[in-house]
């Protein structure tokens, strides 16, 4: 933490546990500013962190935590931590099997570790069959910190709590159209392009001298695409999760002026994380043309958002560019037409059975 002019101790070190949730209630504290009871006139609930501006002070390097009890849970594994001690469930499964192995039985059926991180903070010596009352007793407190902060009901399902539909301003629409610059607007709130045909079309003004940046991206680094303009030459890049990246590029810069950009994609379907053929076109003109072999199966991103004319977050290609690259021309309009081609019936059927096999893995 760094405060010219208020923290003096500038480069020491502070061992006091806390946790992310205490950044803002510090922040409030060095402002003076009290959190908000009301916001547009609904009652909000309490800040649930502390403050951690009594360790800026030197004379309190080695004062005790105001930090007492923290719990943790993400997906059915769990831990709590309390006045130097941690109990916590090692993970059942690795995290890239997205829960479609077999589970342990949620609330009863997880190992648990004990470990004295005010001795050794690293977490090395598992103390859980020598302090068997101290285990029992921390996760007890579990239950009551799960209780008190609404974690109930656990449920370690992965995979089919991450695909199961839900509600969406999207869903049925097949045009979109956005004018100007926007970022931040969530996947599930941006047209689906999943296991589908698609077309995304820009409708630019290319200034004297020439323009790029971002027309429009969902995603970025770990998956996702963009269409943008590079060095005046227009550019559509596929990101599939990391692992392999497509590319289509014009080979001419766009003279000044009025153009149109069209991506459009005709998927190999049905089913899913099929391939597909993309043509980039310019004014009517075929520009690129590539047949991909595979598509992105489920979930085009988890943590980055839906933009036109600029890129938040991180880039589909760090060799082209990096964020904000918001573009330098006129973004006139954007329009992104979904075709929605529909799964043969045995596409279906094979679906509904591996979702409900993920559903009963997880049981």
């Amino acid at each position: 933490m760094s405060w010219p002019g208020h923290i003096k101790d500038v480069g020491g070190i502070r061992t006091q546990f806390h946790h992310m949730i205490d950044i803002v209630p510090t922040i409030l504290e060095a402002t003076g500013i009290p959190a908000p009871l009301m916001v547009n006139g609904i009652a909000q609930k309490p800040i649930e962190g502390v403050s951690m501006a009594y360790t800026w002070d030197r004379a309190n390097a080695n004062a005790p935590s105001k930090r007492e009890t923290q719990y943790f849970e993400m997906f059915g594994n769990r831990a709590i931590y309390h006045d130097g001690w941690i109990a916590a469930t090692p993970p059942p499964q690795p995290p890239w099997l997205l829960g479609t192995a077999k589970m342990p039985e949620v609330l009863n059926g997880y190992k648990w570790e004990l470990y004295n991180i005010a001795e050794g903070y690293s977490g090395n010596t598992d103390l859980s069959t020598k302090n068997p009352d101290k285990l029992r007793e921390l996760k007890e407190l579990f239950l009551v910190e799960a209780q008190k902060y609404q974690v109930f009901p656990l449920d370690n399902a992965i995979l089919s709590r991450i695909t199961t539909p839900r509600p969406s301003a999207t869903a049925g629409r097949t045009e979109f159209t956005y004018s100007g610059e926007m970022s931040g607007l969530p996947d599930g709130s941006a047209p689906n392009l999943i296991a589908k045909s698609y077309s995304i079309t820009a409708e630019v003004e290319v200034p004297p001298g020439g323009a790029e940046g971002m027309l429009n991206t969902l995603g970025g680094r770990f998956g996702g695409y963009g269409l943008y303009m590079l060095k005046g030459k227009p550019v559509f890049t596929y990101n599939l999760l990391g692992l392999e990246r497509f590319r289509w590029e014009g080979q001419q810069a766009l003279a000044p002026g009025k153009h149109t950009i069209v991506f459009d994609f005709k998927y190999d379907g049905p089913g899913i994380a099929k391939g597909g053929t993309g043509v980039l076109s310019v004014d009517a003109k075929e520009v690129a043309r590539k047949t991909i072999p595979h598509t992105i199966p489920a979930l085009m991103t988890i943590d980055e958002s839906f933009d036109v004319g600029v890129d938040t977050r991180t880039g589909v290609d760090d060799n082209d560019y990096q964020p904000p690259f918001r573009f330098t021309g006129k973004l006139v309009k954007l329009t992104v037409n979904l075709k929605p081609g529909p799964m043969s019936a045995e596409e279906q059927k094979r679906f509904n059975e591996a979702v409900m096999r993920a559903k009963l893995a997880a049981e």
